[in-house]
């Protein structure tokens, strides 16, 4: 059974993307346009990994992944955040709110595709 990955991210263009990337990695793709649909999204379907947008239009993924960590049935899916914020300090504030990897936009396939991959690994 492919891995599940649950995408919450605004903008289509990079949704289609990190979908077109993922299936033809193997992965299965859910698909969230914002946080607190992409909470309810993971409660009700518990991916495997979720893919995080930071700049979301209702509640910002910062808030979105805490609310997931802290749900005892979902605390255990590795969150990767998926933001165009890479200035500095980005990455650490990121990192300390609950996301156990970071990816700067615009995403490359190659970077994608391994750090999944990895922390897919990392949390088997």
């Amino acid at each position: 059974m492919p891995q599940r990955i649950l995408c919450i991210e605004d903008n289509p263009q990079n949704m289609r993307l990190v979908r077109k990337i993922l299936q033809h990695h193997g992965y299965d793709v859910l698909e969230a346009v914002d946080g607190l649909t992409g909470v309810a999204m993971a409660e009700r379907e518990v991916p495997d990994l979720v893919l995080m947008d930071i700049n979301l239009p209702d509640i910002d993924g910062l808030e979105a992944t805490q609310r997931i960590k802290n749900n005892p049935q979902l605390g255990h899916i590795p969150i990767v955040a998926l933001t165009a914020n890479a200035m500095y300090g980005d990455e650490e504030r990121i990192l300390a709110a609950g996301c156990d990897a970071y990816i700067s936009k615009p995403v490359s396939k190659n970077a994608l595709v391994e750090i999944v991959a990895t922390t897919l690994a990392e949390h088997a």
